[in-house]
């Protein structure tokens, strides 16, 4: 069964992931559901290791691309290579081509690289010069950004903001998990030590033993079939169009609330919102979506497509706050 594969899989990850629950589920959600997201946490809390576990569990290849100043978007796309032997151009292919792409500090890039990386998100191609390159089918980016740092950085746009399936904030582990961090991060250094000693063939026998059973593309894409096989009542369906009209339409709820949204939630919110639910009944193992899985995402999945307005702003409240407020005047059907 996929969903006992998935299961195992997620198990491995919250074991290499200590602390950060949520981002492991989201990011098999953001896999089942086929979308990108954005992570936002502070430096060190293992955002590389958490797509780099991922594809280790998966048939996919892995690529980390830190987004600097100067990066151009060829460095992304890949480009056309002169061949002066026979005076042809032949493409190379760059870092996008993988399935699993960490775009590590997407916000330090200039606007040309990260129109680069939208078209990639959203059409699954590249364009060098007049051609254009499919993706792999199997592609998901997680883009990551820091909030305690913002010199010298670019601002997404709200257009390429929308194309992220979701955005995920992350913050520092508890006691507890910050002890079991350190525990793994001693036995991976004793590990590496050891293995030090060893002659290849014993390096290579070792890494067979403790592989993770990989996910193969086609068992990725059965769970995507059943994911959006999964049953949801009208009356959910209706309620999640009522939670994204209430960003829209805020005075038909509450006074208060329409003095904090500039804009509402485009119909990708609508439909992210519909995918997520979806993915997570399907992780908790059960073959219908029930409110809680809509609540459960519906924060990770609106709270980069919604605008404050200026009043808002200045009285300190925030995007979480408002989507808070949102569940408390929508209704469940």
């Amino acid at each position: 069964m996929a969903i006992e594969h998935f299961s195992t899989l997620k198990q491995h990850l919250s074991s290499q992931i200590i602390g950060q629950e949520a981002l492991v589920e989201n990011l098999l959600i953001a896999l089942l559901a086929n979308g990108h997201l954005i992570v936002e946490g502070p430096p060190g809390l293992a955002k590389t290791r958490a797509v780099n576990a991922l594809a280790q569990g998966l048939e996919a290849d892995f690529h980390r691309i830190q987004f600097t100043p100067d990066l151009l978007p060829a460095d992304l796309t890949g480009t056309d290579i002169y061949r002066p032997e026979d005076g042809t151009f032949v493409f190379q292919p760059g870092p996008l081509f993988q399935n699993l792409v960490l775009a590590d500090e997407i916000n330090r890039a200039p606007a040309k690289v990260q129109s680069a990386l939208l078209e990639a998100m959203a059409e699954g191609q590249i364009t060098v010069g007049r051609k254009t390159y499919d993706l792999p089918e199997l592609f998901l980016v997680m883009a990551t950004q820091n909030p305690i740092e913002q010199e010298g950085t670019y601002p997404l746009p709200e257009a390429q903001l929308d194309r992220f399936l979701m955005h995920i904030e992350i913050g520092y582990p508890d006691a507890e998990s910050e002890l079991a961090i350190l525990k793994l991060n001693r036995g991976e250094a004793l590990r590496s030590n050891a293995n030090h000693g060893n002659d290849s063939s014993e390096k290579e026998t070792s890494t067979k033993e403790n592989s993770l059973r990989t996910l193969s593309q086609s068992e990725i894409f059965s769970a995507r079939e059943q994911v959006l096989n999964i049953h949801m009542a009208p009356s959910l369906e209706n309620y999640i169009v009522d939670l994204i009209i209430a960003t829209r339409q805020p005075e038909k709820y509450d006074d208060k609330l329409s003095t904090w949204l500039a804009f509402g939630a485009s119909p990708r919110a609508t439909i992210a919102l519909d995918r997520c639910a979806r993915a997570r009944a399907w992780l908790h193992n059960r073959d219908f979506v029930s409110p809680e899985d809509i609540q459960a995402v519906f924060h990770n999945a609106l709270r980069h497509r919604i605008l404050l307005s200026y009043q808002a702003e200045a009285e300190g409240i925030t995007a979480n706050q408002v989507l808070d407020y949102i569940l408390t005047q929508v209704a469940v059907a």
